[in-house]
């Protein structure tokens, strides 16, 4: 159960949605999360009232074009899970948003699952 917020420069509603399905496609792909499992905060930013900052951090020529992708999941994926994760996310949000796969900024948080709870103040993975 990942939960994900995208945060995009210079993106409409169209572009923002066709970001969470490069996500939520790429999970199910490498990670095999359920096609109805998707919670998606999507965050466009148009580069004056609110903005993301970026420099060329490690030699990644980042530009206008900048996603950054935060998730939250559960602890126990293996690095090479995440790879490839991190991989197809880059290759999706090409395909379906035309965004250079050097723009694509991603971040892993992982917890428990006692730090879950879906809904009626209960924490469902954890009864």
């Amino acid at each position: 159960m990942p939960l994900v917020r995208i945060d995009a420069l210079k993106a409409d509603r169209d572009r923002l949605h066709a970001l969470g399905r490069a996500v939520h496609d790429a999970f199910a792909e490498t990670i095999g999360t359920p096609p109805n499992d998707r919670f998606q905060v999507l965050a466009g930013h148009d580069g004056t009232n609110s903005t993301l900052c970026y420099d060329n951090y490690l030699g990644v020529p980042r530009d206008e074009g900048l996603v950054v992708i935060a998730i939250t999941m559960r602890s126990g994926r293996t690095a090479a899970q995440k790879k490839a994760l991190y991989r197809r996310i880059a290759e999706y949000a090409q395909e379906y948003a035309g965004t250079d796969p050097r723009n694509v900024f991603i971040t892993v948080t992982e917890n428990e699952s006692i730090d879950w709870s879906f809904g009626y103040g209960l924490a469902q993975y954890a009864l």
